[in-house]
């Protein structure tokens, strides 16, 4: 199986760190956070990454050049944004018509990939998605699942004041070949996969709990909780 990592964002909630540095290269424990995705997928069943770039990009040229998985690497870089899903489609060839991952590379995370590609595989039938979710401390900062008997995502619940639950959209995804075709469907080159995508695939969409870590380090706040939490 192949990866995308989207990691082309401005990462405008960390500024001032921000602004010399591209978030997916921001350090925890002196380490970039897109080393952590990279050591966490490519030694366990991931065959290689597709990395965008838009932000910064340099810097993450250079890292990426530097690091011992560069022959797995292949960048790409995006001069305006495709949005999470254009990247997908703009690339599509790269996952050979077959099922890939996609991450939000600006989460700090931890899980078993073999059993997150083993859940889709053995995903019920007619299901196209297998999304990864957490339980979050902080439900309404994000978008909590609503899921019927079977585990299939029924309703979304984003960032609302009291939300039915603590179980939420953790941004990570394995895609079956016929999400992509449904994307080209819509004919334009920039998509979005959260209002877009995701939303038509409802009752379509399995999931699987990650049970062992997951934060977005997207504010000052959660990069600092991340720092004291986070061990490995």
């Amino acid at each position: 199986m192949r990866a995308l990592l989207l990691a082309g964002g401005m990462g405008t909630r960390l500024r001032p760190l921000t602004n010399r540095v591209p978030k997916c290269l921001v350090p925890i424990h002196g380490r970039p956070l897109l080393e952590y995705w990279l050591d966490l997928l490519l030694p366990s069943g991931i065959e290689c990454v597709l990395i965008n770039t838009h932000y910064l990009p340099d810097q993450v040229r250079g890292y990426v050049a530097a690091s011992p998985w560069c022959s797995r690497i292949t960048l790409v870089h995006e001069e305006s944004l495709l949005g999470t899903g254009g990247t997908v489609l703009a690339n599509a060839d790269f996952f050979a018509n077959d099922s890939f991952m996609v991450a939000h590379a600006d989460n700090l995370t931890c899980f078993s990939v073999s059993d997150f590609i083993k859940a889709h595989e053995s995903r019920p039938q007619g299901a196209a998605i297998t999304m990864m979710t957490f339980l979050t401390d902080v439900p309404q900062s994000c978008g909590i699942v609503e899921l019927d008997g079977a585990g299939l995502v029924q309703a979304f619940h984003e960032k609302m004041p009291h939300p039915p639950g603590n179980q939420a959209n953790a941004a990570v995804y394995i895609f079956a070949p016929e999400v992509v075709t449904f994307m080209r469907g819509l004919g334009k080159p920039v998509v979005d996969l959260s209002t877009e995508v995701i939303p038509h695939f409802l009752g379509r969409i399995t999931t699987w709990l990650n049970t062992d870590y997951h934060r977005d380090i997207g504010t000052p706040g959660s990069l600092a909780m991340a720092e004291a939490e986070f061990v490995q």
